[in-house]
C-alpha cells in the first residue's frame, strides 16, 4: 500500500460518513412554534409522529432546520410531500424518503427527513405544515 492510498482511503471514508449523517438530530433541538400556532393538514394516510427544530450551521450561516418524522398508517407503502410554509413568507420542504432506490414508507413505518430553511436565523411565529401522499 503506498502512502497515498493510506491517506485516501480514510479521507474517503470520512467523507462517506459526513454525507451519510445529515439526519442526526443536534442535541439542542427545541419546539418549532407553540401547538396554537402550527396548522396542520395531514392526509388520514399519514400521521406525525414529531416535528422539532434546530439552529445548524447551512452555507456559512445557522439557520433554522425541521426535523420532520412521518409514519405510514395506510396499507400501501407510500412517498410522502412534506411542505411548510412560515409567518415570513420563507417555505421548506421535500419528500419522505427523498429517494425510492431503497423503497417506500412502508405501512406502520416511520421515515424522517431534515429540511433547512436558508436565511431563517430566528424561530417561526406560526407555521402551516402540509403532509401528503404522491402517485407512486
Amino acid at each position: 500500500m503506498t502512502f497515498r492510498s493510506l491517506i485516501t482511503v480514510p479521507a474517503i471514508m470520512l467523507a462517506a460518513c459526513l454525507c451519510i449523517a445529515p439526519q442526526a438530530v443536534a442535541a439542542d433541538t427545541f419546539a418549532c412554534t407553540a401547538p396554537e400556532t402550527l396548522n396542520q393538514q395531514i392526509d388520514p394516510t399519514a400521521q406525525l409522529e414529531s416535528l422539532t427544530c434546530f439552529f445548524k450551521n447551512w452555507e456559512g450561516q445557522d439557520v433554522l432546520h425541521f426535523q420532520v418524522s412521518v409514519k405510514n398508517i395506510s396499507d400501501q407503502p407510500q412517498r410522502y410531500r412534506v411542505n411548510i410554509f412560515l409567518d415570513n413568507g420563507k417555505a421548506a420542504g421535500g419528500l419522505i424518503p427523498r429517494k425510492t432506490d431503497k423503497g417506500l414508507v412502508e405501512p406502520g413505518q416511520t421515515a424522517s427527513f431534515t429540511y433547512p430553511v436558508t436565511g431563517m436565523t430566528e424561530k417561526p411565529q406560526q407555521i402551516d405544515l402540509l403532509i401528503k401522499p404522491i402517485a407512486q
